[in-house]
């Protein structure tokens, strides 16, 4: 049987730490601040994004990688797998899948390489990218673990509470944040992943700490019959001490094999703007 490899665009949020561990590649999308195009993760940070919006009141633009992009990973790729299975961030919001896809077919690698729509963002994507690595490493076949992806897409349970509103409305991927905008209370809604968009859900109210609390209880809620292997917190930048108190409260579930802290990468950050915060799983069957 030959080596499959697997691979994600930069969207899935997974720590260098990670990539390593599981021998996972990544290909960069692009992060657009005026008429300066940069590769997220390589060339800019989250940091210098917030900077240059704080400074010029303009919320980024971001990318996908280009046709010639696409080729040259699919070519380095195929030097050292037999196959490739690739994840993209959710179709619904990036032309990234299509753009690999046509490089698969121009290339003539349909029968090598399988693109595979996350339907997600963030570490919605990385979770099952870890969980594809894992069954790759398990002398399966690539169709096998493909199919065993896709059973477990639905039940990705990918959410994040936001500290401002204002990244998510400029950038017009998230359906009713404008309604939000003008509220006379600030509001920190909690965003869904819902067949792969963005929607608003629970509202919550108060500092950030206690959104915060609030919401993480609430999702614990819904973490009964959840896959044990890991919990991802995955947040933009917020205050190290909320990110403590989340990863405290979820060692103490005693439930969670791991529980691992990423940082979002440019592409997502550039979305969601600073301090936002998620918890996100691989959920049961019901």
């Amino acid at each position: 049987m030959g080596k499959i490899g697997i691979a994600s665009d930069s969207t899935c949020d997974l720590s260098k730490e990670l990539t390593d561990r599981y021998d996972i590649s990544i290909l960069p999308l692009h992060v657009i601040l005026d008429d300066k195009e940069y590769l997220d993760g390589v060339d800019i940070l989250p940091k210098d994004i917030y900077e240059w919006s704080d400074r010029t009141k303009k919320t980024p633009k971001t990318a996908a990688m280009s046709p010639a992009e696409a080729e040259e990973f699919l070519k380095k790729q195929m030097t050292k797998y037999d196959e490739l299975i690739f994840f993209d961030i959710s179709d619904t919001m990036s032309s990234s899948r299509s753009v690999m896809q046509v490089a698969v077919n121009t290339l003539g690698l349909e029968d090598k390489v399988y693109v595979i729509d996350s339907m997600n963002l963030s570490t919605g994507i990385g979770l099952l990218v870890v969980e594809a690595a894992i069954l790759a490493k398990e002398a399966k076949s690539a169709k096998e673990v493909v199919d065993e992806i896709l059973a477990l897409r639905p039940r990705v349970r990918a959410s994040f509470v936001v500290d401002t509103l204002t990244y998510l409305y400029r950038g017009g991927r998230c359906s009713g944040t404008a309604a939000l905008l003008g509220s006379a209370i600030k509001l920190h809604p909690s965003i869904l992943v819902t067949n792969g968009s963005m929607q608003v859900g629970k509202k919550y109210r108060g500092t950030m700490d206690r959104v915060v609390k609030s919401y993480v209880e609430d999702q614990i809620g819904l973490m009964m019959g959840a896959v044990k292997d890991r919990v991802f917190i995955t947040h933009s930048g917020s205050d190290p001490k909320i990110v403590e108190a989340v990863k405290t409260r979820l060692l103490e579930l005693g439930y969670f094999k791991e529980v691992i802290e990423t940082r979002a990468g440019g592409v997502v950050s550039s979305h969601c703007g600073p301090g936002t915060l998620g918890v996100l799983f691989i959920g049961g069957n019901s």
